[in-house]
């Protein structure tokens, strides 16, 4: 199986339990439209603490170990603009979710004006970053196998 999510102003994030072999992919946008990190307000970080939750819960179960999930989140930005920006953003705030049950956790923010593909195979949590090419030529490999 293989999970995809096309990125644009938005983000990943791919949970992996190893011991189980089970995984997940919840794909959220940045909040404001902008395409960048925008500042989080209490009605977004209580949104996303539900979604994130159902989420862990649904991939996860109620009783994993910490230990034995991986997660990664890769997010997808416009080039920063003239402006400042926020000092806390969504990924900072699923970081810390995540690190409040004991589940390591690494980031990878890309800024381009073009948009970005992630795919992820959640029973093996093997995740990696391909452009549209490069996936319509692992269908075909696959159907020729």
């Amino acid at each position: 199986m293989l999970l995809i999510a096309d990125l644009h102003g938005a983000l990943a994030l791919c949970l992996h339990d190893e011991a189980r072999a089970v995984g997940g992919l919840l794909h959220l946008k940045f909040i404001g439209g902008t395409g960048r990190p925008s500042d989080v307000t209490d009605n977004t970080l209580s949104s996303v603490l539900v979604v994130l939750d159902r989420f862990k819960r649904a991939v996860l179960g109620n009783a994993t170990r910490g230990s034995d999930v991986q997660a990664r989140i890769l997010a997808h930005a416009l080039p920063p603009a003239d402006k400042g920006e926020p000092s806390a953003s969504l990924v900072d705030l699923i970081k810390a979710d995540l690190a409040d049950g004991k589940i390591a956790c690494g980031t990878q923010t890309t800024r381009r004006t073009e948009p970005l593909r992630v795919c992820f195979q959640p029973f093996h949590g093997r995740v990696w970053i391909c452009g549209p090419k490069n996936l319509r030529a692992m269908s075909r490999a696959r159907g020729s196998g």
